[in-house]
């Protein structure tokens, strides 16, 4: 039961970890969303702009000036959330895996190792709420944008809706957050 236990904290996590990796890389956080017919497909991410050509599907992207330039708060506290997130699930991936019962590694004290799966599972927990919170914090931004021209009868000829990089963040940092949850709560 507990070796079982462990596999699917650790596929979950392993899984959940390439989303939020993906999610941190990807440039699709903000999609154009505009019903009327399109020539072009826009992306907003992280650290570019992409633009795709619907009919010839040549897509250009313009990236960001500096890291350290003057951004926008909903992209700098994402970054820093995602990456934090990133680096916080990695650790626990390696945690974990040196204390899954099938890795032979100070098989000699299994208590050392039921402790290592533990502490995997609350550094992923804290990578988990990193990772959710700015992701909602950027699809928050995003919809209060958008309400804010809804609301003054603003149309710029293009409104944005979440992208999938977003979603995959979202994603990511719920299966890590169960997968936390697996390793502290139900391993006992």
């Amino acid at each position: 039961m507990s070796a079982a236990l462990q596999m699917t904290a650790f596929g979950l996590a392993l899984l959940s970890t390439l989303f939020l990796l993906l999610a941190t890389c990807t440039d699709c956080w903000m999609v154009n969303a505009d019903d009327s017919l399109e020539v072009s497909h826009k992306c907003r991410g992280l650290w570019r702009e992409c633009v795709t050509n619907m009919q010839d599907g040549v897509r250009t992207c313009d990236q960001y000036d500096s890291i350290l330039a003057d951004h926008p708060v909903k992209i700098v506290v994402t970054r820093t959330l995602l990456i934090a997130a990133d680096l916080l699930a990695g650790l626990a991936l390696a945690t974990l895996l040196l204390g899954l019962d099938c890795i032979k590694f100070l098989m000699e004290d299994p208590r050392v190792k039921l402790k290592m799966c533990y502490g995997a599972g609350v550094i992923l927990g804290l990578g988990s709420i990193l990772g959710l919170v700015g992701s909602v914090w950027y699809a928050v931004d995003v919809y209060v944008e958008r309400a804010m021209l809804v609301s003054h009868n603003i149309f710029l000829g293009v409104h944005y809706d979440f992208g999938w990089s977003c979603w995959l963040g979202m994603a990511g940092s719920t299966g890590c957050f169960v997968a936390s949850v697996l390793l502290t709560c139900c391993l006992y």
